[in-house]
């Protein structure tokens, strides 16, 4: 197989599709939703077989058990799943949205509207709800989206993808990259002219590797390493509540916290309490050492039950290590100081950015959106959770009566 070819033929077929979804309206987008919820449901056998297959090959290839579980596809998992995309349909729709507008005095009107963007490509590792929650967004939006999934899911993803694309009117707004070489994600980033923007759902490595290929635009944030700072105005309990659940709720997560930060001149009675706090939680931490000590890998992202913990000697600090060893996610000041809350939140160059809130709520869901396909860090066109608005973009509707420029 030549694998070029082949990814370039998925590409054509999904600039078609996308030409077709962009004249779509919003009912006709709503009722392929629900039909898709429908089939979905009709499939669940045949689904539920697929990744019952490809679990068994997971544990007897001694995968990690995390892994293993994010790859599994329970009941209530499904029926969520399902769910959402019925949710999906129930939202706004971002296209044809008024931007702004105005009457020049040329006598030009001019409409700023939400667009499409047109052909999206995802590629994505062990969940296979991501294929599914990722297709429901891209046809909300008129996308047309390519989908590559890892090889631990195929057969799981190969199910969800016949049973999606066998509901649309318009199948090829789904496409599915059925084959596992590295090489098709190479090409599929490539593809100028055919896909307008990648977006990877994994880890640093695909991240980094999918915008070393890209020759078209790619939205993705490599990693969380995400700050909770203690100010010397902290109230203890709350800090050590929201310090819990940052860390210890999901912490293989994203947007779960990587780093202490606390002021040197609490930190005699604080840390203490944070001590007995990783004890009973069974985190490792991994200091307290000066922020900016060259011994400590500040940048590095855990996703387990360990975390670095640095002490500095007032906001201003705490601001300027964030900012150089962050990965602009999300982080968080704890603090009754409204000055050093302000500071910390104009100054932190982050796509979230928190005041005595958990980093936990850099999500889709609880930003209101319904549902995301992935958070950003990048500072161009979308930041942040993204969700339907974040899968549009915009252009310029001009109209008047015969009008030249002189």
């Amino acid at each position: 197989m030549n694998i070029e070819s082949y990814i370039r033929e998925k590409a054509v077929s999904s600039r078609a599709a996308a030409d077709a979804l962009a004249l779509m309206s919003t009912e006709e987008k709503n009722a392929q939703l629900l039909a898709m919820a429908d089939a979905l449901e009709r499939a669940y056998d045949e689904i539920v077989a697929a990744n019952a297959e490809d679990v068994e090959k997971a544990r007897d290839a001694h995968l990690a058990p995390s892994l293993v579980d994010r790859l599994t596809l329970t009941k209530e998992r499904f029926d969520a799943m399902v769910e959402g995309v019925r949710h999906v349909a129930t939202l706004p729709d971002p296209v044809g949205a008024e931007l702004s507008k105005c009457i020049r005095p040329s006598g030009i009107a001019i409409r700023k509207v939400r667009v499409p963007i047109g052909v999206i490509a995802v590629v994505f590792e062990s969940r296979p709800n991501v294929f599914v929650d990722t297709a429901a967004l891209c046809l909300k939006s008129g996308d047309a989206v390519i989908l590559r999934g890892g090889k631990e899911a195929f057969k799981t993803n190969s199910a969800l993808a016949k049973c999606v694309r066998a509901s649309l009117s318009v199948p090829d707004a789904v496409e599915f990259i059925d084959i596992t070489e590295h090489e098709a994600v190479s090409a599929l980033v490539r593809c100028t002219g055919l896909v307008d923007l990648a977006i990877p759902r994994g880890g640093e490595r695909l991240v980094r590797a999918m915008c070393e290929a890209a020759l078209v635009p790619v939205l993705k944030h490599y990693k969380g390493v995400c700050h909770v700072y203690v100010d010397d105005k902290a109230d203890f309990g709350m800090a050590l509540s929201i310090l819990d659940n940052a860390k210890t709720q999901r912490p293989g997560v994203c947007n779960a916290a990587e780093c202490l930060l606390v002021n040197e001149s609490i930190a005699p009675m604080f840390m203490p309490m944070v001590k007995a706090w990783a004890d009973d939680k069974g985190v490792i931490l991994h200091g307290p050492a000066k922020a900016g000590d060259g011994s400590v890998d500040w940048e590095h992202e855990f996703l387990a039950l360990e975390m670095n913990v640095g002490t500095v000697a007032n906001c201003a600090e705490a601001v300027s290590h964030i900012n150089r060893y962050g990965s602009h996610h999300s982080d968080c000041i704890v603090t009754s100081d409204s000055a050093a809350a302000s500071h910390f939140l104009k100054s932190v160059d982050s796509a979230a950015v928190y005041h005595n809130v958990s980093t936990r709520f850099t999500d889709g869901s609880e930003f209101g959106m319904g549902a995301e396909i992935g958070i950003s860090t990048d500072k161009l066109h979308a930041r942040g959770p993204m969700g339907l608005e974040e899968l549009t973009t915009y252009k310029y509707e001009v109209t008047g009566d015969g009008v030249i420029r002189r």
